[in-house]
């Protein structure tokens, strides 16, 4: 049997990188796959119903505290049940402090912290009714051990960590988990555009010597939404090469 056999996962910002990895991840392990983005995408969605599950894109501001609970009533209704939720959306404005502007601050803290309070408020109620939910967050290494020009970006992830610390202790006695990922260095177009010299200067500080897959975070988050993780809770696993051991 699949290990997510009959279960239904809710994505955010799933229509490429690290979101879509762990979609068809869960899919491939018999999981339904609702995800969001700014705009629906077909083409994944039709890459995960490939799969042999049901699949469906939904255009979702995630930061938008209404459009979330419209989108999450929706996906109840047209899926059933909502067993796993991954907090995924994210963007990137980095800067250094004395040059980081308020809309910069305010942008990236709202996308990818308040993002997760909206999808983790508007699901709760229905994993507690069913007395049983995995949700994991996409935190960062940066928010365990910050980074210079990125203190919007760390602090946003370090959120993330801490919310899902907090979310555990209080929905532990619903059947309710909530972890957290922090990937390091991850192969992926935002990663790609870098220069060949600051890519290597990266591998350097990693003791593989080298950037892990997206494949590597989505299989942390199978195992995480899985029975296989059913005794863990509030944790934070970093996916990072040993990088920040």
């Amino acid at each position: 049997m699949k290990l997510l056999e009959g279960k239904t996962a809710l994505i955010t910002g799933a229509a490429r990188g690290i979101g879509k990895a762990i979609a068809l991840k869960f899919a491939a392990e018999g999981a339904n796959v609702a995800f969001t983005d700014l705009e629906v995408n077909t083409e994944t969605e039709q890459e995960i119903a490939a799969l042999g599950v049901k699949a469906k894109s939904y255009a979702s501001n995630a930061a938008d505290f209404a459009q979330t609970e419209q989108v999450v009533n929706q996906v109840k209704e047209e899926f059933g049940t909502i067993d796993i939720l991954v907090n995924n959306a994210g963007i990137t404005k980095d800067g250094l402090m004395l040059r980081m502007s308020e809309q910069q601050w305010d942008a990236v803290i709202a996308v990818n912290l308040k993002s997760a309070f909206n999808f983790i408020h508007a699901c709760v109620p229905i994993m507690m009714r069913q007395r049983k939910g995995s949700i994991i967050n996409m935190a960062s290494v940066v928010g365990v051990h910050g980074n210079a020009g990125q203190a919007n970006y760390a602090a946003s992830k370090a959120g993330l960590i801490a919310l899902a610390k907090s979310i555990a202790q209080e929905m532990g006695p619903k059947g309710i988990r909530a972890n957290a990922i922090a990937p390091g260095f991850i192969e992926t177009a935002m990663t790609a555009a870098l220069s060949d010299e600051v890519r290597e200067e990266w591998k350097k500080k990693i003791p593989l010597r080298r950037g892990g897959q997206v494949e590597d975070i989505a299989n942390t988050a199978l195992y995480l939404a899985s029975d296989l993780s059913s005794y863990v809770s509030g944790q934070v696993i970093q996916v990072d090469g040993g990088m920040n051991t």
